[in-house]
């Protein structure tokens, strides 16, 4: 398939509009599925960001294919210009938290860790393995990763909310207690976590090449729906000895969210790339257009609101029409994502994509 698939556009919109949603609450309080889960669990707020890392992996694939998965300066360098820019701009979006905040030098406690950081990691390590080793590894590859992880958290206390947990032992050991998460115990994008997201991401790389080397549109769709209902099945499987943890991103959480990333990535294909029912979607096509720079301009936005003090004054305006208070933080985070969703009407309008 040489066509640009819209449906893959459009997942990544959904995910990149409930990425902006869900971090960007009016009020103090708010629905519980518009919350990260305390611990185990899983709630719709976990799905955004393992559906982002499942669909990178799908677009690494599709980009990777046009240089023949061949290695090559120009293709290397490319890869890591990409990977040092989004690195660089999560730590800078952190640094300029600090610097609304009055912390104009506070680098002794800046945090290295988080979202953009992650993707980064991810997208490079992948890249590589795609380009140096077969493909028909990489599924044992990413099998290995989770593997050795679910024995390395059974083994050292790795579904434990507290300072002993392996993960905030390794973490804090190599980067420091002060560049890391604050607000709990293990950092939900630590360095350790990191490498069950790698095989995440080589779940949805796999899924690239089996949407854009299967002969007709029918057998992608089969193909990633069955595809999506075992992983889905495996991973519910696992729940009995290894639970549902968004923040040390557990194997059997990887396996679950893949398997719903794939089965939905399978129900777009059918509605939108096979069925023609496009109209719908403009909405989400215009975040999934520019995915990253929309993130990054929320998170801009989201921290000078705050810095500024106008993010209650806007909240309590709704709050004075809208009584409920959960309601009303709902309608803020909607209202901003309207914003953010507007801003990306104009660059698409003009057919402006922002690489990062």
């Amino acid at each position: 398939m040489n066509t640009r698939l819209l449906s893959l556009d459009v997942l990544r919109g959904i995910t990149v509009a409930g990425m902006i949603v869900v971090n960007n609450a009016g009020g103090p309080l708010s629905y519980t599925f518009l919350q990260h889960s305390v611990w185990n669990g899983l709630t719709p707020c976990d799905l955004v960001f393992p559906f982002f890392l499942f669909i990178m992996g799908i677009s690494t694939y599709i980009a990777l294919r046009k240089f023949q998965f061949k290695p090559s300066g120009a293709v290397v360098a490319k890869i890591l210009r990409r990977t040092a820019l989004i690195f660089l701009i999560g730590v800078a979006l952190h640094w300029f938290d600090q610097v609304c905040d009055g912390q104009w030098l506070a680098f002794d406690s800046l945090r290295v860790t988080g979202v953009l950081q992650r993707i980064a990691l991810c997208y490079c390590a992948v890249s590589f393995l795609a380009l140096w080793m077969r493909h028909k590894a990489l599924g044992w590859t990413a099998g290995i990763i989770l593997a050795g992880y679910a024995i390395l958290l059974a083994a050292a206390n790795g579904y434990v909310n507290d300072e002993t947990n392996v993960l905030a032992i390794v973490d804090r050991s190599l980067l420091g207690e002060t560049h890391l998460y604050t607000k709990m115990p293990v950092d939900p994008e630590g360095l350790v976590s990191t490498l069950p997201s790698i095989a995440h991401t080589l779940i949805g790389f796999l899924c690239g090449r089996l949407i854009m080397e299967s002969p007709s549109l029918d057998r992608k769709m089969t193909g990633l729906f069955v595809t999506g209902f075992v992983l889905m099945a495996a991973g519910f499987l696992l729940t009995e000895a290894i639970p549902l943890n968004k923040r040390v991103w557990s194997p059997s959480y990887t396996l679950v969210t893949c398997g719903l990333a794939a089965s939905l990535q399978a129900v777009l294909m059918y509605f939108i790339d096979a069925q023609g029912k496009r109209r719908w979607c403009r909405f989400f096509e215009v975040f999934g257009v520019n995915p990253l720079f929309l993130y990054v301009l929320s998170e801009v936005v989201a921290i000078v609101l705050n810095a500024t003090e106008a993010k209650p004054i806007v909240y309590q305006a709704i709050h004075a029409v809208v009584t409920d208070p959960y309601l009303a933080s709902a309608l803020y985070s909607l209202l901003f994502a309207g914003i953010m969703g507007a801003f990306g009407y104009g660059l698409y309008k003009k057919r402006i994509y922002i690489k990062i």
